[in-house]
């Protein structure tokens, strides 16, 4: 009885294996914790074989406390940062400014990071550090280029932006002008500063008509300072923490014409990248 151990095959290959590198100049992507719950990261991870397929084609990731071997901040393109800093922790003021020297692009991941949150109402009295209890988000001691706000932001989102932040940096011209098309409204949220409140949302979505009663800003709201009235949001104003959730989250808050004009090519361009266009 022949044994399969004792079998003998032979692998003949035809012509010449090649190996595919999609992308040539990929560019450096860091991740860099300040004080958070690691919720953001946590849907960075959750992209599953997307994740794989950014970092095999389009992205090395260089910095990352969990995931990467690397003490010191490096140089590096694209910096995602989570959680808000503590003003009482030197380390951690150096790092950020340190981050915005090295990296190119600045994100501030997740709500604490664009807003602060509910880390703004820190009272400190921890244990091993009770004087840590001021906390700010990362705008508010640096420049920062872009917001992915929410708590935590969805991974879709995440990965959108590491694909439209790659076609920003290393694309054609058209996948560039489709990529700062998508881009824009989030750096428009950076650029209105550190602070949004419920009252952003009677402003620029309920009073303009804009508002369509889907409840996404109630139940984003940490807090639970909205409620739906009547198919409206209705704020307590007294326990609103101004950490911009709810307006961050509303699908009509930052209406934007340039993605909306575009929306199909960059839909294509996204799906394309991730290798979906067969689909």
């Amino acid at each position: 009885m022949v044994k399969p151990a004792d079998v003998k095959t032979e692998q003949k290959l035809d012509g010449e294996i090649k190996e595919e590198k999609p992308v040539v100049n990929k560019i450096t992507v860091g991740h860099v914790h300040m004080s958070g719950c690691t919720g953001c990261l946590v849907s960075l991870a959750d992209n599953y074989e997307g994740l794989f397929k950014i970092l095999d084609d389009y992205a090395d990731l260089v910095y990352c406390l969990t995931l990467a071997d690397v003490r010191h901040i490096p140089e590096m393109d694209v910096a995602l940062v989570e959680g808000s800093v503590c003003l009482q922790d030197e380390c951690s003021v150096r790092e950020i400014k340190e981050t915005r020297e090295k990296a190119k692009v600045v994100v501030a991941l997740g709500g604490c990071a664009a807003y602060g949150n509910i880390t703004r109402f820190c009272r400190g009295g921890q244990w091993n550090q009770p004087q840590h209890e001021s906390f700010v988000p990362i705008g508010d001691l640096i420049d920062v280029d872009l917001y992915i706000p929410s708590c935590p932001p969805g991974a879709e989102a995440i990965r959108n932006v590491c694909v439209m932040a790659y076609l920003l940096l290393q694309g054609t011209d058209e996948q560039k002008e489709l990529a700062a098309a998508y881009l824009k409204p989030l750096m428009d949220l950076a650029k209105k500063g550190t602070e949004a409140c419920g009252c952003d949302l009677m402003v620029d979505v309920i009073n303009q008509g804009l508002c369509m009663g889907c409840g996404t800003c109630a139940a984003s709201c940490p807090v639970r300072a909205i409620t739906i009235e009547y198919g409206r949001p209705n704020i307590d104003r007294e326990m609103c923490i101004k950490c911009g959730a709810c307006y961050a989250q509303c699908p009509r808050s930052f209406f934007n014409f340039d993605v909306m004009n575009q929306f199909e090519g960059i839909i294509e361009a996204i799906d394309g990248a991730m290798g979906k266009g067969g689909e």
